[in-house]
């Protein structure tokens, strides 16, 4: 049986080994964040907090902590939802064997939505926005945020759970120009279902009504998060995930109320209606900065019997959305291979902050008569994926061949980089897409949305070996000198501070003309960074630096780079300029003194002894 609510989960996990409570006073501010990231660095257990200053609501956090964990939540459901999702990518398989897919029929007719008249649990009392625990996760954030919503919208043309959407976007509690218990502010991007019904509600003149989740039984986040195929409710995934259907009800406003759930913020969004929102600390490792966004006045704020605050911590990964991720991937992997002829797979590299890089493979068909030496279906491939839902924030798309390899592995980043750079040819198989749409959240490009994105594609045998090591005596021109190797044929290069753009990719270019000299032999990457020992002292480091730290159109350069019939191309190794930017959002950086008071609790008699 799938659990009825958080607290039935949190009992759970606890009798299991899973969790564990922390009793004495923890201050929501930076604190309660700092113990969670140590935790789960640690891949430590759930933390259920139970005294949180200025607030009579508990909290609990690290959910999906690790996989296991999230594997064990659902154990009883985990593998027919691997199986829903397969058939709803591709029915053809259910049409061919029907009975081998007859429980699937079951569980998707037990998942859906049941509207519940009476005696809700939701409905047991109300509160504020303010008695709600106030966690601000990095000094610079903008104030305290919810950071694991379920935001639930309907289309104004087509109301019902069924055409609903259910999605995670983090709402702002209080701060910046928000007036207190009256107004809350939504982060989310027009693209999506959210921001889909905005639209169709603006252009009505209507205002939007939206109720936000926060608990409830861990199928319902979960499905927040989920890249579900189209037509696939995240209400039905809900209950198929939780082996428990989706209960909800209106309220006497007509707000759509999730039964189960914690608590309930409803609330109006007005067309026109927008306030500052942010700084916030984000996935990227950096903060995400002030813009406006649309503001929420909030009607009520429902809550069950004892209620328990469910929230995470947005930063540099791996953080706990990492293991969401693994979860998801491990859920939905081969539906989005299955939306794209010649797909094998794609990645969304973590280590990158997940929407900067994605590794793909593709088939190389298009000439099956001739030996295959440079890439032409992988090319068509990079379109697609550039243009598929969330993947479409990327800006480096590597792909490859799977003829070259069928072993290759996109999660191993050394390898995959490895395979690319023994194949790729700089003057051929770079190809750009300026002046086009990036991550929001993103501040590498040349405006808010705004960048580019580059495809490496290599297909056919290996064309070199790449260096393991620098030769001796080997240096660069001034004034970039100090480097170290990061991986088989990527050097991190110290450089000078950067200045501006005009002034640096003059220096880079007339640089590239005169390293002409310089034995590259076995070299493909010159990575210019403030930090040559810090981006080189493993592979998620030089990944973070490179690729969330700069704009392919203006900071990808080449050794004797070139442009032809408006290709660009190098005959000597790529340089990627990732430096600090004046116009780069400051980096996440944790406070000393919060620190030191999780080193207390981590030591012989603290709360967290044996964890940290």
């Amino acid at each position: 049986m799938g659990y009825s609510s958080l607290a039935e989960c949190i009992n759970d996990l606890e009798r299991n080994g899973h969790l564990i409570r922390i009793k004495q006073e923890v201050d929501p501010y930076l604190e309660m964040a700092a113990i969670h990231m140590r935790v789960y660095d640690a891949q430590g257990p759930a933390l259920l907090f139970e005294n949180i200053k200025g607030s009579p609501f508990p909290a609990v956090s690290n959910l999906f902590g690790t996989l296991e964990r999230s594997r064990f939540m659902f154990r009883d459901t985990l593998d027919k939802i691997k199986v829903l999702v397969d058939v709803k990518s591709d029915p053809m398989r259910a049409i061919k064997r029907p009975f081998s897919y007859l429980h699937v029929v079951s569980t998707a007719l037990s998942a859906l939505p049941w509207k519940k008249k009476s005696n809700a649990p939701i409905l047991y009392g109300t509160t504020r926005i303010s008695q709600l625990p106030q966690i601000v996760n990095w000094s610079m954030d903008g104030g305290p945020f919810v950071t694991m919503p379920q935001v639930y919208t309907e289309d104004v043309g087509k109301p019902g759970p069924m055409q609903a959407n259910l999605g995670m976007y983090r709402i702002q509690l209080a701060g910046n120009d928000y007036i207190q218990d009256a107004e809350v502010g939504l982060h989310y991007q027009l693209h999506r279902g959210i921001g889909v019904h905005q639209t169709k509600a603006n252009a009505l003149g209507r205002p939007l009504k939206v109720s936000i989740f926060v608990g409830g039984p861990p199928s319902h986040p979960l499905s927040a998060v989920m890249p579900l195929p189209e037509g696939l409710s995240e209400l039905t995934f809900a209950g198929a995930l939780g082996n428990r259907r989706f209960r909800y009800f209106y309220d006497d406003e007509g707000f759509c109320i999730s039964a189960d759930a914690d608590f309930v913020i409803t609330g109006t969004v007005y067309p026109g209606e927008n306030k500052p929102e942010g700084p916030f600390g984000d996935h990227l490792g950096y903060y995400s900065l002030v813009h406006p966004f649309p503001l929420m006045h909030v009607h009520k704020v429902y809550h069950r019997k004892n209620p328990i605050w469910s929230f995470t911590v947005v930063g540099r990964p791996p953080q706990e959305d990492t293991s969401f991720g693994a979860l998801i991937h491990e859920i939905t992997g081969s539906a989005i291979p299955q939306e794209i002829n010649g797909l094998h797979a794609v990645h969304a590299v973590d280590a990158a902050g997940v929407h900067p890089l994605l590794f793909a493979i593709g088939s190389e068909r298009y000439t099956p008569y001739l030996n295959m030496d440079r890439p032409q279906e992988i090319l068509t491939i990079a379109n697609q994926i550039l243009g598929k839902n969330q993947l479409s924030l990327a800006k480096y798309l590597f792909i490859s061949a799977y003829q070259d390899d069928p072993s290759l592995d996109i999660h191993d980043v050394p390898a995959f980089l490895k395979h690319i750079f023994e194949r790729i040819d700089l003057e051929r198989d770079l190809h750009f897409h300026t002046q086009t749409t990036i991550d929001t959240l993103d501040y590498s490009g040349d405006g808010l949305n705004a960048g580019s994105k580059v495809v490496f594609a290599a297909a056919g045998g290996k064309k070199r070996e790449l260096a393991i090591e620098l030769p001796g005596g080997f240096g660069l021109p001034q004034p970039f000198q100090a480097c170290k190797l990061a991986l088989p044929g990527v050097v991190a290069v110290e450089a000078p501070p950067f200045t501006n753009d005009e002034t640096e990719a003059d220096r880079i270019e007339r640089w590239g003309q005169d390293a002409a000299e310089v034995d590259f032999s076995g070299i493909m990457l010159l990575v210019l960074c403030d930090d040559a020992a810090f981006t080189a002292a493993n592979a998620n480091n030089l990944v973070w630096v490179a690729f969330t730290r700069s704009n392919p159109s203006h900071d990808i350069h080449g050794v004797q780079g070139f442009t032809k019939h408006k290709h660009w191309g190098c005959r000597g190794p790529i340089i990627i300029d990732a430096r600090k930017k004046p116009h780069h959002a400051p980096e996440l950086i944790k406070d000393p003194t919060v620190e030191r008071k999780v080193d207390a609790m981590g030591a012989m008699g603290g709360p967290l002894h044996g964890v940290i």
